[in-house]
């Protein structure tokens, strides 16, 4: 039995900022790694390091291809999805700590 998770996550930059759709069995690592710029590339080339909105899997095909849905999908969606969930546009990333 798998007992993993993963998660389909939305950086933010700021506000109606630059997003960043990613994938990750380990979310606090994941999101430390862009905050912490550990990782070259778009997010630390932009900024991108605030955890705005994530969603859950216990499978990796489900999760991979909700990555890909998000990602081709429009900036307006993703904005919508931050808004509903999060519409303070707080950093998740402390809430996921704990």
């Amino acid at each position: 039995m798998n007992n993993r998770q993963y998660y389909v996550y939305i950086l933010f930059s700021k506000k109606n900022g630059t997003l960043y759709v990613g994938v990750t069995n380990n979310l606090v690592k994941r999101v430390w790694e862009h905050k912490n710029k550990v990782v070259e590339g778009f997010t630390q080339k932009y900024g991108v390091d605030k955890l705005g909105y994530y969603e859950v899997y216990e499978d990796i095909n489900s999760a991979i291809a909700r990555e890909k849905q998000l990602k081709g999908g429009n900036r307006k969606s993703k904005l919508e999805l931050i808004e509903l969930n999060n519409p303070d546009w707080q950093d998740l990333y402390y809430c996921i700590l704990d």
